[in-house]
């Protein structure tokens, strides 16, 4: 297990895309990480599908809190979740204080929302291509592209090499 003392918020909210949350997810407890569920409040939310995930923090409560990773799933959450200002900052802080940040999907529109994407290379659904470039970022089309401490990928299809790419820079950070 080597990220048994990895701790890794995922930022959820309605509408999110299934596989993009729990496949990440189980991947990073397979390796020993644990974690912690973070919404605009402690309450649960469904995915586009109906399926359910509980909060464990709201996120005006897990502002200041340091995890090692934040990760942010695609589907339509993240046109949400970037209108709650507790979320944007928490994407914020970590990405300046150096802990790795994965959004995959739709989730790259909260790194544009931090303001975080200036000078990066980043990847995302191609229906936002144009939102990540006014944002000041290069758009390369692969199937997960790590820039310093973000880690960005495009689809569900992509998630072997999404979870593969966090894994392994959690891995480096904590060996």
């Amino acid at each position: 297990m080597k990220l048994k003392d990895v701790h890794v918020a995922v930022l959820v909210e309605n509408l999110y895309q299934e596989m993009e949350i729990w496949v990440p997810v189980f991947r990073l407890q397979e390796e020993g990480a644990q974690v912690t569920f973070i919404g605009p409040k402690a309450d649960a939310y469904k995915s586009k599908l109906g399926y359910p995930v509980q909060a464990d923090l709201a996120s005006r409560d897990a502002v200041g809190k340091r995890f090692d990773a934040v990760i942010v799933p695609g589907g339509y959450a993240p046109d949400l979740m970037r209108t709650d200002a507790s979320l944007v900052q928490i994407v914020r802080d970590h990405c300046q204080n150096g802990a790795i940040v994965a959004a995959i999907c739709h989730g790259t529109w909260m790194l544009a929302s931090a303001g975080v994407l200036p000078g990066k290379r980043v990847t995302g659904a191609t229906q936002i291509r144009d939102d990540i470039v006014h944002a000041g970022a290069t758009f390369v089309d692969e199937p997960a592209v790590r820039d310093g401490n973000l880690i960005t990928s495009r689809k569900p299809a992509d998630l072997p090499q999404f979870c593969a790419a966090i894994v392994s820079a959690l891995a480096e950070k904590h060996a």
